[in-house]
């Protein structure tokens, strides 16, 4: 083995005996490098040959699981732990389980006010647009204001009469316009040329012409 790697080998047994005896459960090697290659940078062939190391020493224990090695620490070191004191444990975690899911529902709730207050307007904000609808609402009181001093309403009686004397130029255009239509297609009945050559030759103007509509009834 080359100095480099016996040094690295040396420095991540350190590494590697803390996090199995922390973890206490198995771990193939691939786990181990897949767990700790972010966190310190260690090697694969170094992960794997520090477990050897430290099998072969005696301070973690390996077994074969079919083609793979899995590696745990050494339970020797560990008191011994009685049906009580494990149903302790179960309890602790049960409770602590339960904690962790409050604190995470509350960390939602925190997160969706954090957003909303994010997306809120400023105290600075706030006040320009206090005085922009400040300024917004004196110009339409003043408009208002004007509208009402003005001396050239319409009363309801002069908008009706208004409306009643439209309805009957409509009719009466209407009507006129049927009757220039009825008796333009009696004459072009007889008349050997197109209807666009009868018009132009009498200086009949359509409301075509000029692209008006007649209103609705």
């Amino acid at each position: 083995m080359s100095k480099c790697r016996a040094e690295a080998v040396a420095g991540a047994a350190g590494i590697l005996l803390r996090y199995l005896q922390e973890q206490n459960r198995p771990y193939s090697a691939q786990d181990v490098f897949g767990n700790l290659q972010r966190e310190h940078g260690l090697g694969k062939a170094v992960v794997v040959k520090t477990l050897e190391q430290l099998a072969q020493q005696g301070k973690i224990k390996e077994k074969m699981y079919g083609k793979q090695k899995i590696y745990f620490a050494d339970q020797d070191q560990f008191d011994m732990v009685s049906d009580a004191d494990l149903q302790g444990l179960d309890g602790k975690i049960v409770a602590l389980t339960a904690k962790v899911q409050s604190l995470q529902q509350s960390c939602r709730y925190m997160e969706a006010e954090l957003k909303e207050l994010s997306s809120a307007l400023t105290t600075p904000e706030m006040q320009k647009e206090i005085q922009e609808l400040k300024k917004e609402c004196a110009g339409y009181s003043e408009r208002l204001k004007n509208i009402k001093a003005a001396t050239n309403h319409v009363t309801p009686e002069e908008k009706e009469q208004v409306y009643r004397e439209r309805q009957k130029y409509c009719k009466e255009w209407r009507k006129r316009k049927r009757m220039a239509t009825e008796l333009s297609d009696a004459i072009l009945e007889g008349y050997p040329k197109s209807k666009k050559q009868f018009f132009e030759e009498v200086g009949i103007e359509t409301d075509e012409d000029y692209n008006v509509t007649l209103p609705d009834p």
